[in-house]
């Protein structure tokens, strides 16, 4: 009768130890939840709504005031030969204007010219920076247009990969973010400032003359950049002038998106006299 009470003790005495459990758990839980409550409404007061632009390329070949750059694309290149045997190197990184990039690629290979897309080395952010970086990232470049991510294109070489006597010529498309990037690559700028005394012709639109401001290639050089980095060409040495390209020895130079079609002929010229 006693070993069925000292049972029944030990039941009893599990079973308030397993309540006790219970409760501490339900308790923690509660604090968990309204941590995590907390937590997420802090997270939602630091981020902005989320949203997906779409822009399609033809918006802007259709928009008012650039029926020329349409017809730049629209019209048949006549010439397939125009620049064959020429070899061109894209420099870019993530962040570059699609269009910028696209456009002029499209008309050199349709000249016959051969061109590759060269990136920085993949080099991710420090893990604390919070940072989250795509696969895809190690081996393609991010297009965007006016700030919006639009879209990734492979490259083919990275800047550590490359020889000035491999190219005739450099073009660095342009995108707020892509020049900042490669401004800021050892090997891109070495690779600049080693072909600038080659000689050979070195393209840039939009804000990626600045990334020649970095490799001081611009004193006493005339050219143009995007609106907001003239300052910034200025302060390099340069000479600025408000025009859709501006030649200069060998570098070339442009604004903007609208530029393009101007931009890929002036680059055409150059090469073809070569």
């Amino acid at each position: 009768m006693k070993t069925s009470k000292n049972f029944v003790i030990a039941g009893m005495l599990s079973l308030l130890a397993v309540v006790n459990v219970i409760g501490q758990t339900v308790v923690k839980t509660k604090e968990m939840n309204a941590n995590y409550v907390y937590e997420l409404e802090i997270a939602n007061k630091l981020s902005t709504r989320s949203a997906v632009v779409n822009m399609p390329v033809t918006q802007l070949l259709n928009a008012p005031g650039n029926e020329g750059l349409r017809d730049f694309f629209f019209t048949p290149v006549k010439n397939k030969t125009a620049l064959k045997g020429k070899k061109i190197a894209v420099i870019v990184a993530d962040g570059f204007e699609e269009i910028e990039l696209t456009g002029p690629v499209w008309y050199f290979r349709e000249l016959g010219a051969e061109v590759e897309i060269v990136a920085p080395k993949f080099n991710p952010a420090p893990e604390r920076y919070g940072l989250v970086y795509p696969e895809m990232s190690k081996t393609h470049i991010m297009a965007i247009q006016y700030l919006q991510p639009v879209g990734w294109i492979k490259f083919d070489k990275t800047a550590d990969q490359i020889k000035v006597d491999d190219y005739d010529a450099v073009f660095i498309p342009g995108g707020a973010w892509n020049p900042d990037n490669l401004r800021a690559d050892e090997d891109v700028i070495k690779f600049i400032q080693d072909f600038n005394k080659s000689g050979k012709l070195i393209a840039a639109i939009c804000h990626a003359p600045v990334v020649l401001a970095s490799a001081d290639i611009l004193k006493s050089r005339k050219l143009t950049g995007y609106w907001n980095i003239q300052s910034d060409l200025r302060n390099a040495g340069g000479i600025v002038t408000e025009a859709s390209v501006v030649t200069d020895g060998n570098i070339i130079t442009s604004r903007h998106p609208i530029d393009v079609a101007d931009f890929s002929r002036a680059v055409e010229i150059w090469l073809a006299k070569k």
